[in-house]
């Protein structure tokens, strides 16, 4: 190794530490997710395949000579700003790919185009570090659930949907998370990306292969989800929950791994022994040059800055009351709550939360919740994956939207024992009332970024379905009622 190498080398070092050490808490909490969540266990095994995609191209790098470049201090600043917005939007998915994008960037940064080109995979490859795909949780359940009733109906087997509820002659299933096939579909994407890297060269067998990565293990949990309820169906309840664990948490997930590898496989176009990268095509790459330390200085500032503008949001008051109680609306009484199934949504880390249930001259009766956050935080998100009517782990799921109000979300839940709610929702933050997750993550983020009112409040109006009673007309009477849900939000928040 050339002195020049190893001097590079040690500024790459140093800046790596550097930045795990100023974004230590978004490393560790990538790491937990990892450790603690058996959708992302996968990514344990990323660090050493990235180690060994190195260790491959080592002999034809250290040919080259690495030196500072400035270009990827764009990719950098871009890296630092999404960080920003992820921390204070409270989007994980933001701060980790922000990391990720720092760490590849830094690697550019000090080690130049030519050195960059040729590590080219192995960077991107280091996207499979942030956990993502949790997201797709909701239509992969979907998309199971109708699978199940496309093979049922094939079968004979006679069945009825209701969202994610199957229900069947001989017992009503539910396509839960775990059964949406997400831990499955996010692993086989990221060894697809591996196998089309090193297995071809031509670019639409890469994209063939992947798509079939993506679209398999789909077609797959969903003939996985069928045959459970077919073995119910014809057998034993706990035998056909046993063998969906035993099958598809050991033996079908290596199935259809190995069925997708040996269909690509005489489609394989690249030798197992060809050269990862080629030195002498790499030495003509150039690029605008820098000075190593005006280098590590422009990484530290533009690192640094958002940190510290993270810091200055996060010591910003933004007080609520020290309590609150359930308001008084007009035409409608405080009754005991007495729900068929409880229930009560899940909003991790508020300050308040406030149920109760009210009845009119009517006899409509409907139940109103309210979480009050003084700000909003890692775990303390207004909105977010497990927040909301049938979050958390309680006996409701969510069935499918409905007829929105203005400003508001609608949609019904219901237990595996065929109770239904129909839930509207409002959240309201820095003056914006929205029933739209994307919409309230906006008005956070501008509220954190540009100054403005921190708290967030929650309002959530639900009836149960009493038999085939519609509860929507309740839920609409109460609205009526209440006015302005955006003064009330604001009443409870101490905004007023």
């Amino acid at each position: 190794m050339t002195a020049n190498w190893r001097a590079a080398l040690l500024r790459l070092a140093m800046a790596w530490a550097a930045l795990l050490a100023l974004f230590w808490r978004d490393a560790a909490d990538m790491a937990a997710i990892w450790w603690n969540s058996s959708t992302f266990n996968h990514c344990l095994l990323i660090i050493p395949i990235l180690w060994w995609l190195v260790d491959q191209r080592k002999g034809e790098l250290a040919r080259l000579e690495p030196r500072c470049w400035a270009l990827p201090l764009l990719w950098i600043a871009a890296a630092a700003f999404g960080w920003l917005l992820g921390a204070a939007g409270g989007v994980a998915l933001a701060r980790h790919a922000g990391l990720v994008m720092l760490l590849q960037g830094s690697v550019a940064l000090l080690l130049g185009p030519a050195v960059t080109r040729g590590l080219l995979f192995p960077l991107f490859y280091m996207f499979f570090l942030v956990p993502f795909g949790e997201e797709f949780v909701p239509a992969l359940q979907t998309i199971t659930a109708e699978m199940c009733m496309w093979l049922l109906g094939l079968t004979g087997i006679p069945a009825h949907i209701d969202g994610i509820y199957i229900a069947t002659p001989t017992a009503l299933f539910r396509v839960a998370e775990a059964c949406s096939g997400v831990k499955f579909l996010v692993a086989m994407v990221a060894l697809g990306a591996l196998v089309s890297n090193l297995c071809f060269n031509s670019w639409p067998r890469r994209i063939a292969f992947m798509a079939a990565c993506v679209v398999i293990p789909i077609l797959a949990n969903g003939l996985r989800a069928f045959g459970t309820i077919y073995i119910a169906h014809h057998g034993n309840l706990d035998f056909a929950a046993s063998f969906d664990h035993v099958v598809f948490g050991w033996v079908f997930f290596g199935i259809v791994i190995a069925l997708v590898m040996a269909a690509g496989w005489r489609f394989f176009d690249r030798a197992a022994d060809a050269q990862a990268i080629d030195a002498d095509r790499l030495k003509a790459m150039s690029g605008r040059p820098l000075k190593p330390g005006v280098a590590a200085a422009a990484l530290a500032a533009i690192t640094i800055l958002p940190v510290g503008w993270s810091s200055i949001i996060a010591s910003r008051a933004s007080p609520v009351p020290a309590q609150i109680d359930l308001p008084a609306i007009d035409g409608w009484s405080r009754v005991d709550y007495r729900p068929a199934v409880a229930w009560k949504p899940h909003f991790a880390g508020a300050s308040h939360t406030l149920l109760g249930r009210y009845r009119n001259a009517q006899g409509q009766e409907v139940d109103l919740f309210v979480a009050v956050y003084d700000r909003q935080s890692e775990g303390r998100e207004l909105v977010g994956f497990g927040q909301g009517a049938a979050g958390g782990s309680g006996h409701w799921s969510w069935i499918e939207g409905c007829d929105p109000p203005a400003s508001g979300r609608c949609e019904r839940i219901a237990t595996k024992d065929q109770h239904h709610r129909e839930v509207v929702s409002f959240y309201r933050v820095n003056g914006t009332t929205s029933g739209s997750g994307s919409a309230i993550k906006l008005a956070t983020l501008k509220a954190k970024l540009l100054g403005g009112n921190q708290q967030a409040v929650a309002i959530l109006v639900s009836a149960e379905q009493q038999r085939r009673e519609n509860p929507r007309p309740a839920i609409d009477s109460f609205l009526k009622s209440i006015r302005t849900v955006d003064k009330l939000a604001d009443h409870m928040a101490g905004l007023d």
